[in-house]
């Protein structure tokens, strides 16, 4: 029996005390792309906060995983959902995947393997997710992955010296169905 959690390329997983290492790698990656300037955190600061997140469970349905590569083992990423609202049935989703790991596909199916467990059995009936306008690689993996640009804030965020906008994009229930079927049932049916 295969888990629902476990793909073709990765596993996702719950963070552990160990993947410190990963997330202070993401944090200069997403710098580089110029995501996300912020001061710099120590080892130290880095261990803690991973021993937090590994330790913290899940707020409803807002939750952090590891990527992990089934191949070698490794972290290559992380995945998370957000602001989840229930009522509404609309929640927002993040991902980041390590520079040296990029155009493997475990980004698409890491956040594919995300949507059908927020769609098919947490029952939400929209994803979103917000992208910086410069960051061309991200945008083209949302389209790739049936995402709709559904609007832009214009000069929002201020960042690396100047303002950028911020894509809002968007994904149905049924839209991501079919365009994602499940190809094999994640679990054998009851009774076998």
């Amino acid at each position: 029996m295969t888990s629902f959690w476990t793909g073709t390329r990765i596993r996702l997983r719950g963070i552990e005390p160990d993947d410190w290492t990963g997330f202070m790698r993401f944090a200069v990656d997403e710098e580089w792309l110029g995501d996300a300037v912020r001061p710099p955190r120590s080892a130290e600061g880095y261990r803690a906060w991973v021993k937090e997140q590994a330790a913290a469970g899940t707020d409803g349905d807002c939750f952090r995983l590891a990527i992990e590569a089934v191949d070698t083992g490794e972290m290559v990423g992380a995945v998370s959902s957000s602001h989840a609202d229930p009522q509404a049935g609309r929640f927002e989703y993040g991902v980041t995947v390590g520079a040296d790991h990029r155009r493997k596909g475990y980004a698409v199916e890491a956040v594919v393997m995300l949507l059908r467990f927020m769609f098919a059995e947490r029952r939400y009936h929209k994803c979103e997710a917000r992208v910086f306008d410069h960051n061309q690689g991200s945008l083209a993996l949302h389209h790739r992955l049936g995402f709709v640009e559904e609007g832009r804030l214009r000069d929002h965020v201020f960042l690396a010296g100047r303002h950028h906008d911020l894509v809002l994009l968007g994904i149905l229930a049924d839209e991501f169905e079919r365009l994602h079927p499940p190809t094999q049932p994640p679990w054998p049916p009851f009774g076998t």
